[in-house]
């Protein structure tokens, strides 16, 4: 299997995988214009847009874009992130022209029809209406805002109800004319694709396409805080987050390796002491999150009203013990699921055309996965102490609880609980 790696003369990038053996391809375009690109008047219009591309074009309806890709068997989707808006699809390999007409149509000729956007206006208020009524999904909502504070990068990626209720169609076309110009493209496919006839089609359908300014995206600062929202619900969420290296950063391989460690599987140490041991929760797991120029550490957990002080305390405790005690075999356990996870999920063409955009979107290359392996492997076990050290002792961090929190401990008392 071999990358190769194009760029048109306007900016825009095309990154290919053959993988030998699948009779299908993964193809999608990966544009650089996520939440944390909107000012705060458009928090929310990334996602929106994104809902409007398959609401019709200058040569398809709605349905015919549907209709395109499921007539030969296949699917089509998008997403929206904080720092990016993907678009893809997943057909055979005859049908891979096919799948890259009815994107580069979605892109480049919506209509953005008024009634359309009434519609989808209706839609995505709903999905946020979802979004509050399920509490282990808004309380990451809520501990990003406290982690990242009156900036772009805290803001929640569907945006408050008030402003998805004003957007206009002169909002969505003003965000596509900022946002996606050619040098803010990646096209990336992988499976049964030739990347010489991918370049072909980029170049018609893309070709044409002038240059754009790339707007800067303001620094993002980790504040940390604490949110507070008491509700009668079955369960106490606690969510925390921890101020932890970005993507760029050779220390992120570190940060994944501790937050492995420290509960990221039926093995680790807080899912060993906190649901095994104790019996306290049902789920609890810690992650690594990361972007351009920062990330956080993030563990959660849901329990009862009558645990949750001693879930938090132990939490904090498990974090201090991973700084003086975590094991050579605990380290070499995190760097093989790391490992494991990457490896399998590289069998897929989707996520394997995924990781080629996002590594084109990172580095404007892609590392060897050979370079990516030994990155991990290298990380020692006095490597993740001194990450676990910093993390329990001087990380800034932000906290949110949500639910039957009154005897909840305050980020204060946490913060005293690390210091002790």
């Amino acid at each position: 299997m071999t990358v190769q790696q194009d760029q048109l003369a306007n900016g825009f990038r095309i990154v290919s995988e053959f993988m030998p053996g699948l009779q299908s391809a993964a193809i999608g375009i990966w544009v650089n214009a996520g939440g944390r690109h909107e000012r705060i008047e458009q928090n929310g219009i990334a996602h929106f847009l994104e809902h409007m591309a398959f609401k019709g074009t200058k040569k398809r309806s709605s349905l015919q874009i549907a209709e395109a890709i499921e007539d030969v068997g296949g699917y089509i989707n998008a997403y929206t992130s904080r720092e990016v808006t993907a678009y893809y699809a997943r057909v055979l390999k005859n049908d891979v022209p096919l799948a890259l007409d009815v994107i580069s149509d979605i892109l480049l000729n919506p209509v953005f029809d008024p009634n359309e956007i009434e519609v989808e206006r209706g839609v995505i208020l709903q999905e946020i209406g979802q979004a509050a009524d399920t509490p282990d999904d808004v309380i990451f909502d809520w501990l990003q805002e406290e982690s990242y504070r009156d900036q772009p990068l805290g803001r929640t990626i569907l945006g408050p109800s008030e402003r998805v209720s004003s957007f206009s169609r002169d909002d969505l076309s003003r965000f596509v004319g900022e946002h996606y110009g050619p040098g803010q493209m990646i096209l990336s496919a992988a499976g049964a694709v030739d990347h010489d006839a991918l370049v072909k089609a980029a170049e018609e359908l893309f070709g044409h396409l002038e240059p754009s300014p790339i707007l800067p995206v303001s620094q993002a600062k980790f504040t940390g805080g604490e949110v507070r929202r008491e509700k009668t619900l079955e369960q106490a969420h606690f969510a925390l987050a921890l101020e932890s290296p970005g993507y760029r950063d050779d220390a992120i391989y570190v940060s994944q390796i501790y937050s492995s460690a420290l509960g990221g599987g039926m093995s680790s140490r807080l899912f060993q002491e906190v649901r095994e041991r104790r019996g306290l929760c049902y789920t609890i797991f810690a992650q690594t999150g990361a972007y351009a120029d920062t990330g956080t550490v993030t563990i959660y957990a849901g329990t009862s009203a009558a645990q949750i002080g001693e879930l938090a305390g132990i939490t904090i405790d498990e974090m201090k013990r991973a700084a003086s005690d975590i094991s050579a075999e605990e380290v070499a356990r995190a760097r093989a699921q790391m490992k494991a996870g990457m490896l399998m999920g590289l069998e897929s063409p989707s996520n394997r055309a995924e990781r080629l955009a996002r590594l084109v979107q990172i580095w404007d290359k892609v590392p060897s996965l050979e370079d990516t392996i030994q990155r991990i492997d290298s990380v020692t076990t006095g490597d993740v102490r001194a990450f676990a050290e910093m993390i329990a002792g001087r990380a800034p961090a932000a906290l949110a609880l949500y639910g039957p929190i009154a005897d909840a401990p305050s980020l204060a008392q946490l913060q005293e609980r690390r210091a002790a």
